[in-house]
């Protein structure tokens, strides 16, 4: 017999899965219309700004980024059509590519950024308490740490 939810873990899970399809959908819709851009999109010129020289390893990047190979090949194709992104081969390592961001890429993050972080702060930290923010990262780091595991 399956060890059902009571009335108030129902109610949260609801709650989160509401919320945080809205948000993203939001987010994704706001990118798209202002900057022509998928949040996965955006999501690949934000890691890619992060990283060391501006480049990761397509592997490294899939992990990141939390797309399998597949998926994350055809997100940076489309950045690589626009000229945002390049793929580049690793030298020494016949199978190796990197993906690398362009100053065409960065300039296009830089343009999309402030709105993805109006969002951001509009419909999420700003309608949180405080503690309960901190709480809500605790939970889902929890919850990230524990799907890292899973095969």
């Amino acid at each position: 017999m399956p060890n059902w939810l009571d009335n108030g873990q129902q109610r949260d899970w609801r709650a989160f899965i509401e919320g945080s399809i809205r948000l993203i959908e939001l987010l994704d819709r706001e990118l798209r219309a202002g900057h022509s851009l998928t949040l996965a999109e955006y999501e690949i010129l934000v890691r890619l700004s992060e990283a060391p020289g501006r480049r990761m390893r397509m592997a490294e990047l899939a992990e990141v980024s939390y797309y399998s190979r597949s998926r994350l090949s055809h997100s940076v194709g489309r950045l690589e059509a626009r000229e945002l992104v390049c793929r580049d081969r690793i030298p020494d390592d016949k199978r190796g590519v990197v993906a690398r961001l362009t100053e065409r890429g960065m300039r296009a993050l830089r343009l999309a950024a402030p709105d993805n972080l109006r969002i951001v702060r509009e419909y999420f930290v700003d309608v949180i308490d405080p503690e309960d923010l901190r709480a809500v990262g605790r939970a889902f780091g929890a919850v990230s740490s524990r799907l890292s595991v899973t095969p």
